[in-house]
C-alpha cells in the first residue's frame, strides 16, 4: 500500500472556500498558459479579500473543533489544559526487552526488522502492549532513506552503521539523488499507517528523521566516529562541498518528513546527535540553516505537524534549537529542566530529560526523580521522556515503574 505525497506545485494550483450557502473557487494559471488574455484589474484587492475569508473561517472551524479526543501528547504539545505530561521514552522498543531479544534470535539484522513491515510493526508495539506510552514511535534507523538516495549502506551489530562509499568530493556529492519514499522506503509508510490502525487516538504515533548534518556526518565519515575528523576538514577546508551535500540532504529530508506525516505520523523527531560536536558559531553555519529550511518547508503543507528536535549534548544551543521553528525541543540529561523552561521560554514545548542511568535506581528513586522532572518543567507544554534513549541492561521492570509512576502523575 502507497502513501500519498503531499505535493504543492506553484505552477498548477487551486483553492476553494466552502460555506453553508457559497462555494467559491479560485485556480491559478499553469506555466504554459497565455497571461496576455488574463486581466487583472482587481484581482489583487479580490484575492487578499478571500485570503482574508480564508483565514479568518480556518481560524473559526479550528475554535471550534472538538479534540478532546485526540491524543495527550498531541493537546499537550498544543498548550491545551491537560491533567498529567504525556510520557515516552527514546528507543522504547529496544534491547533491554525480552520479547525483542527472542525476536531478534529468529530475525538477526536489524535492517531486516526495520524493513520487513510486520517485523516494524510488532517491535514497534512491544512497548506499546507492555507500557502504553503516550507516544509509538516507529522501528526505524536515521539512515534508512539511504536507501533511496545511491548511499550504500549497513547496520552490523558489532561495528553500527557502516558506509560503504564515504562521500568525500564534489563528484560524490553528484552522485546523491533525490528520495522518492513510496519507492524507496514502502515499508516505512506501511508500517506507519498500521500503526495508526492499531493505537487509533489512544498514543499519538511518532515518525522520526536524521538531521542533515547528523547524516553528512555518518555519509562523510564512513560511519559512526569519536573526533569527526574528517567531516569538519571537509567544514573548514571545502565547505562549498559540505553545504551541497547539506542541501541535497535538507531537501530528501522534507520530503521524507511530508510522507511519514502521510502515512500516519502525528509527530515527527528531528534527530540531530552530531551536531553538538560543532562549536556553536558553527552550529549556525552547517547545521541551523537547514533544520530551518526543513521545518518551514514541512510546516508549508503540514502547519499542524508537531515537530520535535533533539541533539545530545545540546546545553549550549538550546536557544538556537529554539529558533529553528520546531514545537518542541527536546532536552538531554545535562541540563536541569528549570533552567532549559527558562531559557527557552513557555511558547514551545520541552521534553525530557531524565538521566538515562536513573532507570538502574531504586523505584524510589526513580519516583523521586519522576516528580522532580515534571515540577521543574510545569504543567505547560511537557512530554515527559528520557534524556537519551533507555539503556541496553536496563531492567524491564524498572521501565514498567517509570511509565506507572509517570502516568500516575496529576497536575
Amino acid at each position: 500500500m502507497a502513501c500519498s505525497t503531499a505535493a504543492l506545485t506553484a505552477a498548477t494550483s487551486s483553492a476553494a472556500v466552502l460555506g453553508s450557502n457559497r462555494s467559491l473557487k479560485l485556480s491559478s494559471v499553469g506555466a504554459g498558459s497565455s497571461w496576455s488574455s488574463v486581466k487583472l484589474v482587481g484581482v489583487k484587492s479580490r484575492a487578499k479579500c478571500v485570503a482574508q475569508a480564508v483565514a479568518a473561517e480556518t481560524k473559526e472551524s479550528a475554535a471550534n473543533v472538538d479534540t478532546s479526543a485526540d491524543p495527550l501528547l498531541l493537546r499537550a504539545v498544543r498548550g491545551e489544559e491537560v491533567d498529567r505530561p504525556p510520557v515516552w521514552i527514546m528507543r522504547q522498543a529496544g534491547r533491554y526487552m525480552k520479547v525483542y531479544q527472542d525476536l531478534c534470535e529468529k530475525h538477526p539484522t536489524f535492517r531486516e526488522r526495520s524493513e520487513n513491515v510486520d517485523l516494524a510493526v510488532e517491535v514497534s508495539l512491544q512497548p506499546w502492549r507492555a507500557f502504553k506510552p503516550d507516544g509509538v514511535i516507529l522501528f526505524s534507523d536515521i539512515l534508512t532513506p539511504f536507501t533511496g538516495m545511491n548511499i550504500p549502506f549497513d547496520i552490523l551489530k558489532t561495528k553500527g552503521p557502516i558506509i560503504h562509499n564515504p562521500i568525500r568530493t564534489a563528484a560524490d556529492v553528484a552522485q546523491v539523488r533525490e528520495l522518492v519514499p513510496a519507492e524507496a522506503v514502502p515499508y516505512v509508510g506501511q508500517a506507519l499507517t498500521a500503526l495508526r490502525s492499531e493505537v487509533g487516538n489512544a498514543s499519538a504515533v511518532l515518525g522520526f528523521v536524521g538531521a542533515p548534518f547528523t547524516l553528512a556526518s555518518y555519509i562523510v565519515e564512513g560511519g559512526s566516529s569519536k573526533h569527526f575528523t574528517i567531516i569538519k576538514r571537509m567544514a573548514f577546508e571545502s565547505p562549498e562541498i559540505l553545504h551541497s551535500l547539506l542541501q541535497k540532504l535538507a531537501e530528501s529530508i522534507i520530503i521524507y518528513v511530508r510522507y511519514q506525516a502521510d502515512c500516519g505520523a502525528q509527530a515527527v523527531q528531528i534527530f540531530d546527535s552530531w551536531a553538538t560536536h560543532l562549536s556553536p558559531v558553527d552550529f549556525e553555519v552547517f547545521s541551523l540553516p537547514y533544520i530551518k529550511q526543513i521545518v518551514s518547508a514541512v510546516k508549508s503543507t503540514h502547519p499542524d505537524l508537531p515537530l520535535i528536535l533533539y541533539a545530545s549534548g545540546s546545553g549550549g544551543l538550546l536557544e538556537r534549537m529554539a529558533s529553528t521553528g520546531v514545537d518542541v525541543v527536546s532536552v538531554d540529561w545535562t541540563v536541569d529542566m528549570a533552567e532549559a523552561r527558562q531559557r527557552i521560554g513557555t511558547q514551545l514545548a520541552v521534553q525530557g530529560n531524565m538521566d538515562p542511568a536513573a532507570l538502574f535506581g531504586s523505584k524510589e528513586f526513580i519516583t523521586n526523580r519522576i516528580h522532580d522532572t515534571v515540577a521543574k518543567a510545569g504543567r505547560h507544554k511537557h512530554i515527559l521522556n528520557l534524556g537519551h534513549g533507555v539503556l541496553v541492561g536496563t531492567p524491564e521492570e524498572n521501565v514498567a515503574h517509570f511509565f506507572e509512576i509517570s502516568k500516575s502523575v496529576r497536575y
